[in-house]
């Protein structure tokens, strides 16, 4: 799995995504409870989601183009810097009056990571190759992931009583600025002269085009997002059921943390299994079993039952996203491959954003249980989707 780490390009682009992941984190748990303290109100603090879900939905074609029409190293500067402006508008906020500005800055904040995300998923392959050393890479991001859910969220909410909100602030700036200066100090930009050519309507077309022509990679954003619609319902319903059945916040606290364990055991273990099997079968063994362990999941009793599962959920469910972004970046070339990574990203939130209110509303109409079955039932549709739909064969590495 550290095979990529021997590219330094790649070392610093994975240690600047690193800094700026945790710094996030820093602030998921924060930036609400800050909210929360300020206003008393649900309503307010229900809004800093909303605020940050609203750029992947409306800009992320544009986003995509932009990866591909622009060199991604300095676009990739340029959100770092932006994001951490837009983190900084936070220090200004002392009171109810200002809640406002914490609208502003998440919006501008993602609109930042809106931006970063296509350009790094496509400048990847560029600086490792398409080979097994992508592979390598695309697992250790996967393990950054789950480095900095596990750690970040608990210890923003640990610093945020000991340090105070602004603190959390400073080291959530400070984490972009370094992460800027960490590409910076890389040397391949990616850039390509037909990248600057052509008008932006036309090169978004040129994306569109590309999935309508190849089917694979088509499907394999089909069953992606059905996946993340589900996953989304699933994760909203998790901490009700962690409170009402598995006995509170605590142990609720202590599922996440299994989740996240299971995402840094399941990053490594696909990194031996993607070259040796076709995406297909491993993305649809990997999503079924994902949907089986949320229904172990659900029918635990105690957190004894609920550990293991969520452990499991994680292993499979991390093997499943580090497969789906591997084959698509094999099958997709890589001029179009920030319009793709943008078409991607935006279904992920339009999907998570659905999923997250399908899943409370089911719950609500009918039952928690109807509800977490339901979703469980997509889970492993989208897996047998994948089986169905997807190539047969081991994934290729192309020519970048």
């Amino acid at each position: 799995m550290l095979e990529a780490l021997r590219i330094r390009d790649f070392r610093l682009l994975w240690f600047a995504r690193l800094l700026s992941l945790l710094g996030s984190w820093l602030l998921v748990v924060a930036i609400p409870a800050y909210v929360l303290q300020l206003t008393g109100s649900l309503a307010a603090t229900g809004l800093t989601l909303a605020a940050e879900f609203l750029p992947p939905v409306l800009l992320g074609p544009v986003a995509g183009v932009l990866a591909d029409r622009w060199d991604r190293r300095k676009l990739m500067i340029a959100t770092d810097v932006l994001r951490a402006i837009a983190v900084a508008l936070l220090l200004l906020v002392r009171d109810p009056d200002d809640v406002w500005l914490v609208y502003l800055a998440l919006v501008v904040e993602s609109v930042g990571t809106v931006l970063f995300r296509p350009a790094a998923q496509a400048h990847t392959p560029v600086i490792v190759g398409t080979g097994p050393a992508l592979t390598s890479a695309n697992s250790l991001n996967a393990v950054t992931d789950g480095t900095a859910r596990l750690v970040g969220a608990p210890l923003g909410g640990a610093l945020l009583g000991i340090a105070g909100f602004g603190a959390l602030v400073w080291i959530d700036l400070a984490t972009y600025l370094v992460s800027a200066l960490a590409i910076m100090m890389t040397v391949r930009s990616g850039a390509r002269e037909e990248r600057s050519a052509g008008r932006f309507f036309a090169q978004l077309r040129e994306g569109l085009t590309f999935l309508r022509a190849e089917r694979p990679a088509a499907w394999l954003l089909v069953v992606v997002t059905v996946f993340f619609a589900a996953n989304a319902s699933l994760s909203a319903l998790l901490v009700p059921f962690g409170v009402r059945v598995l006995g509170g916040s605590v142990q609720t606290g202590l599922v996440m943390s299994a989740l996240g364990a299971g995402f840094l055991i399941g990053a490594p273990l696909v990194r031996r299994l993607f070259d040796r099997t076709p995406p297909a079968y491993l993305l649809g063994g990997a999503l079924v079993a994902t949907g089986v362990a949320f229904v172990l999941l659900f029918l635990s009793r105690s957190p004894a039952a609920a550990l293991p599962a969520a452990v499991l959920i994680g292993v499979f469910g991390s093997s499943a996203l580090v497969t789906a972004q591997t084959a698509l970046q094999r099958a997709t070339p890589n001029a179009v491959l920030g319009r793709v990574s943008a078409v991607q990203f935006t279904g992920e939130a339009v999907a998570t954003l659905l999923g997250a209110i399908a899943g409370p509303a089911i719950a609500q109409a009918a039952s928690l249980d109807f509800a977490a079955c339901l979703a469980c039932a997509v889970t492993v549709l989208s897996g047998l989707m994948a089986v169905a739909l997807l190539p047969k064969t081991r994934a290729v590495p192309t020519p970048v």
